[in-house]
């Protein structure tokens, strides 16, 4: 994991209601925006490292059957 002295800035635009629903979702997890976007990323790379082993990601409900399957990431 970087430090903060080895952090890179970056500067992002968004729509008006991405900027709403990525306050909303940084509300939600007691977090920062850009703590959102860092999980968000650390999911694409998942969700990228298993479609290049051919795997699938989906979402389980509490008996473990398939509920929904993440398609197109």
């Amino acid at each position: 994991m970087s430090t903060s002295a080895d952090a890179i800035r970056l500067s992002l635009s968004v729509s008006p209601e991405l900027n709403r629903r990525l306050e909303e979702l940084a509300a939600l997890g007691h977090s920062t925006k850009s703590e959102v976007l860092r999980k968000a990323i650390a999911l694409f790379d998942l969700a990228a490292t298993a479609k290049s082993e051919n795997k699938r990601i989906g979402i389980l409900d509490q008996s473990k059957q398939l509920e929904t399957e993440i398609i197109g990431l």
